[in-house]
């Protein structure tokens, strides 16, 4: 598989990944489960075919848990890193705050999913580039 290659991982470095292709739907979402998933008001995430990601780190594949009837959260067995979302349609959705590089135009969020579920004093601004 050719294109861009992201690389990251949790906060001890068991756990790493690379992604390759396109990143897509790059969004931030403020629903509750992301909101306990990662101890953060939002979450920003983009989304790679479950086959263009890689687990490449020491610790291998990340643990998981069941989070809904469609989804698994991932994260780092040893330091409890939050990485991404592991659906079951082939998507995984990775937190841009785990890769090693996250400034890159294509990961720009795009859109806010479940913005009434933000705290009343918590705003996210979506602006184009």
């Amino acid at each position: 598989m050719a294109g861009q290659v992201y690389r990251g991982g949790c906060l001890c470095g068991a756990i790493r990944f690379e992604a390759v292709g396109v990143a897509g739907n790059p969004h931030t979402c403020s629903c509750r489960m992301c909101q306990r998933h990662t101890g953060a008001a939002t979450a920003s995430w983009v989304e790679f075919p479950r086959d263009a990601v890689t687990w490449t780190g020491p610790g291998g594949e990340p643990s998981t848990h069941r989070s809904s009837d469609y989804s698994s959260r991932a994260f780092c067995p040893t330091c409890g890193s939050s990485l991404g979302a592991i659906d079951d349609v082939p998507v995984i959705a990775l937190l841009l705050g785990s890769f090693d590089a996250s400034d890159a135009p294509e990961l720009r969020p795009s859109y806010h999913s479940y913005e009434d579920e933000r705290p009343r004093w918590w705003h996210v601004e979506i602006r184009p580039e």
